[in-house]
């Protein structure tokens, strides 16, 4: 059994919402990032993600699946379920994603200054 995911594995203020370093939509590597140590359900998955709405994770889930990265698959019998597991092209994403990870952590000062500082392209 997998150990639940840390509601609060995404805080507000991670450097992965400041990272200009995406793989895939907006949620995709958080998504990866849930997946990292075994399937996951659905419902589990909106624990840590508290923002997305399920129609969202629907779409990043089918994209992240269309893509190769995520697995989906679906139990019958008496308790129907569906779960996300990364795919090994999926799994091949994490270490790329720690390096992402490790880079906003070393910029978070620059760039949430970049990110409160007045826009040129206000003007």
């Amino acid at each position: 059994m997998t150990e639940p995911l840390d509601p609060d594995m995404f805080d507000p203020l991670c450097p992965s919402d400041l990272s200009p370093i995406r793989i895939g939509d907006k949620w995709a590597g958080m998504i990866i990032r849930c997946l990292e140590h075994g399937p996951r359900r659905f419902s589990e998955l909106r624990v840590p993600l508290r923002g997305i709405t399920a129609k969202v994770l629907t779409q990043s889930l089918r994209t992240l699946e269309r893509n190769g990265l995520v697995a989906r698959t679906a139990y019958a019998g008496p308790t129907q379920r569906v779960e996300y597991e990364l795919t090994p092209l999926g799994r091949s994403l994490l270490e790329p994603l720690d390096a992402a990870c490790a880079w906003a952590s070393e910029h978070w000062d620059e760039l949430i200054d970049a990110r409160e500082a007045p826009s040129s392209f206000a003007q």
